[in-house]
């Protein structure tokens, strides 16, 4: 790289002045990453900062799912050039799914970058950011060859999060799934879950701190633990070989089901001392399993939330993305779901003119989203990944403006369906969380209910009451909040001390 001055090495350890800024795009697994970033950087001294122009360190967590968060990172990044020309002891980093694809190319558009590091190499981020120096930036997204535990076992390390009484719980990466679309196999690799008594551990250790609402993140968070029975298939096997055993055994025990252990980490998160709200995303639908719909059911502290994407009402659609279910199987699961957890509120996410997509296949999908009435809807134009099977398909990509036609129309009937869920929570009261301040109105406070759902609430002290439950009425509903009234607020509890328990070893 010529023309941009860069700063003297640091030793791995060595005090970092100045403040940095973190800029997350994407999905919540980027957002804990993000914090675990944070962690990594104010353990480098470095203290926590608003103005990227001004700052030491500035982090770009990037996302490549769809074409916007692109450009806008690019657009970002970009604009800090003046600023590291003025000051050469800036360091900029960039990393998550856009680096791990692109890794030096992405220098191409922003070469003032100084630290490349992909999702498989996050952990060496100190490390790599006290060796940018001298006139070439470092570039790191190699995947490990190493013990594929042990990399997801580091996605636990230390965070710093905004909201102390929340936190995210990583129990798996990567993604065994092949959907057309999508990129995240490619940069994030195969599926890989962190071991069942390390995640309850982690769970207990932030209840500890004061931590009461956590989500578990996967990709496929639901599909979780079916590489660890593997693992065990193969140690009885192995055993079974050994002695000479005809029958099928494992330390006493049958062979276990090749199966996913989900609804059990549920049960297990759910029972540690101190945590009220268990949420958890994304699953996939053809993962979903009635021992799920139990566990949320019958575990208090699960949430009455469900994300489930539907992508497409089309069964042809749904084929050629490779999603492994049609329509009616979906709306079978969903009606199961909500026949089996009471109050239950769905979300979804649905793409609009995937290659392909006819009018047929578009009306499919509108009658599909109707019968499911969503509570809430993510609805996208499908975005061409290069690299994804869906991007090869140039010669059947709809018009632009006959997607952007049945987008407007596929939200108004996805608004309609959250306007009504939403007014018939009017008069009811809902348990809240307090989340702090609302954003545009400091006098209004933002809050939100075990179904997820967003409450403003007038004439309260966001700031004072963030992280404490309390009581709410709703007063009003949108068609993407509800309006309420704080009634009853608890004490903020002490942090409690949980006692040292054994978790049965999966």
């Amino acid at each position: 790289m010529t023309g941009v001055p860069r700063g003297a090495t640091r030793r791995l350890g060595e005090a970092m002045p100045g403040s940095y800024v973190v800029r997350t795009f994407g999905c919540q697994m980027n957002e804990h990453d993000s914090e675990r970033i944070a962690g990594m950087l104010e353990s480098l001294g470095l203290e926590r900062g608003t103005d990227p122009t001004s700052a030491s360190v500035v982090v770009f967590n990037t996302c490549t799912i769809r074409e916007h968060a692109d450009e806008r990172f690019f657009g970002q990044v970009n604009q800090l050039r003046d600023a590291r020309r003025r000051n050469p002891a800036m360091r900029i980093v960039v990393t998550g799914c856009l680096a791990q694809g692109e890794g030096r190319q992405l220098l191409a558009r922003a070469p003032h970058v100084d630290v490349v590091v992909g999702t498989h190499q996050l952990g060496r981020l100190r490390e790599l950011l006290v060796s940018a120096d001298g006139c070439d930036p470092v570039v790191e997204v190699s995947v490990p060859d190493g013990d594929l535990d042990a990399a997801a076992e580091e996605r636990s390390a230390t965070s710093v999060s905004e909201a102390p009484w929340r936190a995210w719980v990583t129990i798996q990466v990567g993604c065994d799934n092949h959907c057309a679309f999508c990129i995240v196999p490619r940069v994030r690799g195969p599926e890989v879950s962190r071991p069942f008594d390390a995640v309850v551990a982690e769970v207990r250790g932030l209840a500890a701190r004061g931590v009461s609402e956590i989500t578990l993140l996967g990709q496929n968070v639901n599909s979780y633990g079916r590489d660890l029975v593997r693992a065990l298939r193969r140690q009885a096997e192995g055993a079974r070989a050994e002695s000479g055993d005809s029958a099928w055994s494992y330390v006493g025990a049958a062979v276990p089901r090749l199966r996913p252990l989900f609804a059990e980490l549920l049960r297990a998160v759910g029972d540690v001392r101190g945590i009220r709200r268990v949420r958890f995303t994304s699953p996939h639908p053809k993962d979903m399993r009635t021992e799920t719909f139990l566990a949320m059911a019958e575990t208090p502290a699960v949430c009455e939330s469900l994300h489930f994407p539907l992508q497409s009402g089309s069964d042809r659609i749904l084929a050629a993305m490779h999603r492994g279910y049609n329509a009616d199987r979906f709306l079978a699961k969903l009606r199961e779901a909500r026949a089996t957890i009471e109050d239950l509120a769905v979300s979804t996410d649905i793409i609009v003119g995937f290659p392909g997509e006819t009018e047929a296949d578009f009306e499919a999908t509108l009658e599909v989203a109707a019968e499911a009435a969503f509570d809430t809807a993510y609805t996208f134009i499908f975005s061409p990944r290069p690299g994804t099977e869906a991007a090869e398909l140039v010669e059947r990509f709809v018009d632009p403006a006959v997607v952007r036609n049945r987008f407007d129309r596929l939200v108004r009937v996805t608004e309609r369906s959250s306007a009504m869920a939403h007014r018939a929570r009017i008069g009811r009261e809902e348990e809240v969380l307090v989340e702090g301040p609302s954003r545009k109105h400091p006098d209004v406070a933002t809050a939100r209910t075990r179904q997820n759902k967003l409450v403003h609430l007038a004439g309260v002290d966001g700031v004072d009451l963030g992280g404490r439950y309390g009581v709410a009425r709703i007063v009003d509903a949108r068609s993407h909040y509800l309006l309420g009234e704080l009634i009853e607020v608890e004490p903020r509890p002490a942090p409690p001390v949980e006692t040292a328990q054994a978790v049965p070893t999966r």
